[in-house]
């Protein structure tokens, strides 16, 4: 159950990781799509079409975000219950706790900018915690 644990933590730190490559990549094409004489405007968002192919970015970063890491994060919790890691229990739901802020933290940056900056910086939070959990394994 120690294996588990370490690799459902390692897990979502690896979800995290890609998260930031998601992101970065439909933004990247994003900004050349633009700089090319392309037009994103609330018509365009709203079509759901492929009009440059790294918008799969997007697509990528939301269903990660919200169902993929939050269903790892509520694993390691169950998991940390019957894994006797000392401390696993408190920093499983320490991970789960920043995952669902992030998630909140997501969602409001739509109409939110600001938020955007602190989905960020969580997103740091949540890779340092996820390790620091899988790293507890090797301690117990």
């Amino acid at each position: 159950m120690k294996s588990v644990y370490r690799v459902l933590a390692y897990g979502v730190a690896g979800l995290v990781v890609v998260q930031a490559i998601a992101v970065v990549w439909a933004i990247s094409g994003e900004s050349r799509y633009i700089a090319e004489g392309g037009v994103i405007d609330k018509a365009t968002v709203e079509s759901r079409e492929f009009v440059f192919p790294e918008v799969l970015g997007y697509a990528v970063h939301g269903i990660n975000g919200d169902m993929i890491i939050p269903l790892a994060a509520l694993s390691l919790l169950i998991v940390s219950f019957f894994a006797r890691v000392p401390g696993g229990v408190k920093w499983a739901a320490v991970v789960f706790g920043l995952v669902a802020v992030q998630a909140m933290l997501g969602h409001a940056s739509h109409s939110l900018p600001i938020a955007g900056a602190f989905h960020g910086l969580k997103a740091l939070l949540l890779f340092s915690a996820s390790i620091y959990a899988a790293l507890r394994v090797k301690r117990a």
